[in-house]
């Protein structure tokens, strides 16, 4: 995740190198630099073989992190082992023009994506704009011919304009954002295509079966494509962007949970490495995660309806929710900031009993958040409609707004100030959960989730914290 309390790994997972670069500090230096001389002095033999274990571990560890990963590789090497066959059987390769039947397996490498909706993408792109292009260069080819029959110069010279008008028209529309989001691809193709045709058709006499057999060897490669990615091993990124969406919850519950535990509750430890503890930094990858959340967003709304994913499943809701669970992750970045500072400075209390009450306002606050989080989180993984009435998150707004009007009317607030600037954002991250929690009742109603089980709330409540 990037956290600073992983970075320690660093150096273990050197170890195949020879462990040159364990430790950072001064007093290993010398240690170091022998373990360096070593590594250098070793046999070529060893060091290949070191070096060899070193990567096979690393791409053990890359599919064992995501074993659909693997699936896709063979995905790859079973589609283009298909495509093959046109361009080796004759009867197929005879078919399919030729020599052109190489660009059907020009269009698997291509097209081919890890995620069914990346290759829809990609691949309704390609097929339409190579037959919309096509279409285009042999209309511009007879228009040419029909105006100017008997002077070649003059047909290439008009040829040329074509050429030079669309594609300067195709390459400013990729400057809109709409066609930049979902067809850049396919005017990047659609550009390529037409100047091909296009120019081709002043040397090739027959250009009508150049452009059939251009667009039918494509369009078996995207057929391939498409059929491997959707019935063999399927990755869907709808359900990729849902998985998300829950985790990114449960991060910002880690977060709170941690913070009632170490910071504010009755057990506390305050000790001075608490921004070595892991609930820490846990935030930082919903920080992160706004690239990949759009990009398996715009790829979502290319995917047909699958699994309890149905037609025009409402994708963008996912985004909102996103942006709201950064929202939070900020907050909480400035509350860790700030708890990890004071910390590390001592602060007079002024008003003790003023400084417990808000601890303990703050701990009942992040707790019963964290809750309502985790309550949420499950709701959208099970596809049921949350809760209109949570009472985690009614207890932690109640606490909000009395911790907030108990520092109001505090007349020593200057004296206690770093207690009111924790206790505002723990009250500012309350508001913004509840925003979560709206955002997730729309993503409910919206996507049509099913009502949860006829349970009292309480049990809800306890199958979570548990």
């Amino acid at each position: 995740m990037g956290d600073p309390a992983t970075t320690p790994t660093v150096s273990s997972n050197n170890n195949n190198n020879g462990g040159c670069f364990e430790g950072n500090g001064a007093g290993n230096s010398a240690s170091s630099w022998s373990c360096c001389r070593r590594w250098l002095f070793l046999a070529p033999a060893e060091r290949v073989w070191l070096s060899a274990a070193g990567f096979a571990k690393k791409v053990t560890g890359i599919a064992r992190d995501d074993p659909r990963r693997v699936a896709h590789s063979f995905k790859v090497g079973f589609a283009l082992t298909l495509v093959s066959f046109v361009y080796y059987v004759t009867p197929l390769f005879n078919g399919f023009g030729g020599s052109s039947a190489i660009w059907a397996v020009l269009t698997v490498v291509i097209v081919m994506e890890f995620t069914v909706g990346a290759t829809l993408s990609k691949g309704l792109n390609r097929a339409l704009a190579t037959l919309v292009a096509s279409c285009l260069a042999v209309g511009a080819h007879e228009v040419a011919s029909l105006v100017v029959p008997s002077s070649e110069m003059a047909e290439s010279i008009l040829l040329v304009i074509f050429v030079f008008f669309v594609a300067s028209a195709a390459t400013f529309s990729r400057f809109i954002p709409e066609i930049k989001a979902r067809y850049d691809y396919g005017v990047g193709i659609f550009i390529l295509t037409f100047s091909l045709v296009a120019v081709s058709s002043y040397r090739v006499e027959e250009l009508v079966p150049l452009a059939l057999q251009r667009t039918s060897t494509i369009l078996a490669g995207v057929a391939i494509c498409l059929l491997t990615t959707v019935f063999v091993f399927p990755v869907w990124a709808g359900e990729d962007l849902h998985k998300l969406a829950a985790a990114n919850l449960d991060k910002l519950a880690d977060f709170l949970e941690g913070m009632e535990s170490e910071c504010f509750g009755e057990n506390a430890c305050r000790s001075e490495d608490l921004e070595a503890k892991d609930f820490l930094h846990v935030y930082k990858t919903v920080l992160g995660s706004k690239d990949k959340e759009e990009s398996l967003c715009a790829l979502a709304k290319w995917e047909p309806p699958h699994g309890k994913f149905r037609f025009r499943h409402p994708w963008s809701q996912y985004q909102k929710l996103g942006t709201l669970c950064r929202q939070c992750a900020s907050t909480m970045e400035a509350l860790a900031s700030y708890v990890v500072i004071l910390t590390k400075s001592q602060y007079p209390e002024a008003n003790p009993e003023l400084c417990l009450k808000v601890q303990k306002t703050c701990g009942q606050m992040s707790l019963h958040s964290a809750w309502a989080l985790r309550e949420l989180a499950s709701a959208i993984r099970s596809r049921t409609t949350p809760f209109s009435t949570n009472e985690d998150l009614s207890a932690a707004v109640k606490a909000a707004n009395d911790c907030r009007s108990e520092l109001m009317e505090d007349a020593a607030l200057l004296q206690v100030m770093h207690v009111a600037v924790i206790a505002s954002l723990v009250s500012d991250l309350v508001m913004q959960i509840n925003k979560i929690s709206e955002s997730v009742e729309n993503l409910a109603r919206l996507a049509c989730f099913k009502s949860p089980e006829k349970t009292t709330q309480n049990d809800v409540v306890i199958n979570v914290k548990n």
